[in-house]
């Protein structure tokens, strides 16, 4: 992308203004913890120390609206004290100006480094450090700035009793975080009706899996509905891929797989009843028609095998979730379909067993609610060293994160001597533009720095027209200061453009709460923002951290955790007596993890104005076709993990082993540019066909010859290299094969 087009699309995301739902009662009682702030320290001590302590509690209102799954008090407590402890550090040094830039300096470079913690860490450290830049000049002792730092501490402590006395949807996020992962389960039921082989996005279960780690208070008030119902829906996953996929035995077309559809639309709309009960604390409103296709008695004459075994597993899911949410048993059916699954010799509420060589009779495995556990967040304490060793990690040469707070602090510092050296005052306009907008990639860094310029220009200018307009008062101006904070909290999802704007308005009437004229800061204020701006852009052009050139890093880390997870699937089926469900569960934790920053790196690296280094837009997206394709094959054959007593598949070992061996090799071929090769997966598999021509275990094989397919396109769209040229000038074939891993499912 050149650099043209790259700033014309930040510049437009910047600017734009997004529809979301807006939430006034949260935006209501923030606004009223700092109107209590205020008047409070109007009363005590003052305009000068209410606009101090205004910034306080402005600022713990604003941690509270970011996505974080922690207590909202602790970050509202955690914000002011931090806001505190900045401010009465910088005025101890303001006096001596070397020392305050060798603060400054310090200071933001941890900020930057503190996004390796998070990004919510990083926002409230970054903004601590912009706002600290403007209340260290309004103390005029040591005393008072100690006063000012207690009232920021204070504003953080009304901001944290108010979300403690006036909740409002306790638990909100939590519900939401769920039920949008029910609703994409049953989205993805839909569409697996049209298209058999449909992706899905697993990015909600992962928001719902860290939605569900609480702190030991939270556990004690945890609601009902909230536990348990997520390591369900994990599982409905796999068991829906299963029931749709035609490798698994329900053809294309014919009376299975119109009764396949019935039982996706009724699943669909079982998730859909369950997410809106989570999502609005309601019961659960059970559609008889869903019900219905799950009791339908000639189901089992219908399908057979594995599409038999999904079915009956899917239904008992089904049940468990419902009742979860606060409903009646789902498909009470189940039951019913469960014992003619026994007289099949197959368990319906455990792991089933796959394949026709899989006998014995299967152990009842328990609930779902007994099985699943309460994940441990740590406290705010118990955070702070895990912090420090994210931020010590990142602490080399070529992280991103440590150009990001290199980049920060020289910029910091370079806006702060020539915002004192030029003649317009209030210099600290400058470096306080460039901490809020700068972010550790370039499409953030620029899109922020044009809202903020934008923003600042009509918030400036709205506000200045209301000040010569009515000319207010104290008074006056601390209410226009709140009502301009209320508004920045409504529209805060909505975009830069107008959360900028608010916290320009919200500024000038502030600052004339506490006896500054409009005059002496809105000029400089627009000049000084627009000279942070360009130093931030500037900075990430001349001392870039571009993720184009490290996608090929990012795919071999996505390859190097997807073989791992495809080999303890087949490791499962070569020795069922292994306790080995943690294992496959880790694994694919591990490359959901993997997939998701390949995803966020590719999202970057589109934006930015970089030639591709190694990868081309194509290449990556070959690539991330077959490593997507990788993982859905392996979570076919995780549905329907054997239980305990199974027969055992022992060639599943060896080509366990090669598939983990070489997709650790593949790993290391692709970051040095090469292309892997797949010798050991392919002689594994030749071996397990000689040592077991009868071919029992079928579906672990086919699924092993599927792996080996797409491991073969992986290298094929990695392979960028030009086919040398024949007589007659055209390019040779390529040897027959599927080109396409679903084109082997026939086999």
């Amino acid at each position: 992308m050149s650099w043209r087009r790259a700033l014309k699309d930040t510049a437009r995301s910047g600017i734009a203004v997004e529809r979301k739902r807006l939430e006034p009662l949260i935006a209501v009682r923030g606004a009223a913890g700092l109107a209590i702030v205020i008047a409070l320290s109007l009363w005590l001590f003052g305009p000068a120390a209410a606009a101090s302590s205004a910034f306080g509690a402005f600022q713990a209102a604003i941690a509270t609206f970011q996505r974080s799954w922690r207590p909202r008090p602790e970050l509202a407590i955690a914000s002011g004290t931090s806001l505190a402890v900045s401010t009465f550090l910088g005025y101890l040094t303001i006096s001596k100006e070397p020392l305050f830039l060798a603060l400054l300096v310090v200071w933001t470079f941890a900020a930057g480094m503190s996004w390796a913690a998070g990004p919510t860490i990083g926002l409230i450290a970054s903004s601590n450090v912009a706002i600290m830049l403007v209340t260290v000049t309004l103390p005029t002792s040591v005393a008072q700035a100690a006063g000012h730092a207690a009232m920021m501490i204070v504003g953080g402590l009304v901001q944290a009793a108010l979300i403690v006395l006036f909740p409002v949807r306790r638990w909100g996020a939590h519900r939401d975080a769920l039920a949008d992962a029910l609703a994409a389960e049953a989205d993805y039921a839909r569409r697996l009706r049209h298209d058999p082989v449909a992706s899905f996005d697993p990015q909600p279960l992962m928001e719902a899996r860290n939605a569900a780690a609480v702190t030991p208070r939270q556990a004690r008030r945890r609601p009902a509905e909230l536990h348990g119902a997520r390591g369900v829906a994990e599982r409905i996953r796999p068991v829906l891929a299963s029931l749709a996929d035609p490798t698994m035995g329900v053809p294309a077309e014919g009376p299975a797989r119109d009764r396949v559809r019935e039982l996706l639309a009724s699943a669909a709309a079982l998730l859909d009843a369950a997410a809106h009960a989570i999502r609005h604390g309601e019961p659960v409103s059970v559609p008889p028609a869903a019900l219905a296709t799950f009791r339908t008695p000639d189901t089992g004459s219908i399908l057979t095998g594995a599409p038999y075994r999904a079915m009956t597993r899917l239904s008992t899911l089904l049940q468990d979730v419902v009742e979860t949410a606060g409903g009646t048993p789902a498909p009470s059916g189940a039951r019913g379909t469960a014992r003619s699954a026994e007289n099949d010799g197959q368990s319906t509420s455990g792991r089933a067993p796959t394949h026709p060589g899989a006998r014995g009779t299967a152990r009842p495995a328990p609930t779902t609610r007994s099985r699943s556990t309460t994940r441990s967040r740590p406290t705010f304490f118990a955070l702070i060293p895990k912090a420090l060793k994210a931020m010590r990690t990142q602490l080399h040469r070529g992280s991103p994160i440590t150009r990001h707070a290199t980049r920060v602090s020289a910029v910091a510092a370079t806006g702060y001597i020539l915002g004192t050296w030029l003649p317009l005052g209030h210099g600290y306009w400058a470096p306080l533009t460039s901490v809020m907008v700068m972010r550790p990639d370039f499409s953030q860094t620029y899109s922020r720095a044009v809202a903020r310029l934008a923003g600042t220009v009509i918030g400036v200018a709205v506000a200045t027209g209301v000040v010569q307009a009515a000319t207010p008062g104290t008074l006056q101006s601390g209410t226009l200061a709140v009502a301009s904070a209320a508004l920045m909290y409504l529209l805060m999802r909505t975009g830069q453009f107008a959360t900028q704007a608010c916290i320009a308005a919200y500024v000038v009437f502030l600052l004339g709460m506490g006896g500054e004229e409009w005059t002496q800061t809105v000029p400089e204020r627009v000049l000084l923002t627009l000279m942070g701006g360009f130093l931030a852009m500037l900075a990430y052009a001349v001392y870039p951290a571009w993720e184009t050139p490290r996608l090929r890093t990012r795919l071999a880390d996505w390859l190097a955790a997807q073989g791992p997870y495809a080999a303890a699937v087949f490791g499962s089926y070569a020795d069922p007596s292994a306790s080995n469900a943690l294992d496959v569960r880790g694994a694919l934790l591990t490359a959901r993890t993997a997939r998701a920053a390949w995803h966020a790196a590719v999202a970057r690296a589109t934006a930015e104005p970089v030639r591709h280094r190694g990868l081309s837009r194509t290449a990556a997206d070959d690539a991330e076709d077959a490593l997507a394709q990788l993982g859905r094959v392996a979570m076919l054959l995780e549905a329907h993990l054997p239980e305990r007593g199974a027969t055992p598949v022992p060639p599943a070992a060896r080509f366990a082993d090669a598939l983990r061996e070489s997709t650790h090799q593949g790993a290391k071929a692709i970051r040095e540019r090469r292309v892997p090769t797949w010798d050991a997966v392919r002689e594994a598999l030749d071996a397990w066909e000689t040592e077991n021509p009868e071919n029992a275990d079928k579906v672990v094989r086919n699924t092993a010859t599927l792996v080996l397919d797409t491991l073969t396109e992986l290298s094929e769209a990695l392979d960028t290299a030009v086919p040398p040229m024949t007589l007659d000038g055209t390019a040779p074939e390529k040897p027959d094969g599927p080109r396409n891993p679903k084109d082997s499912a026939t086999r």
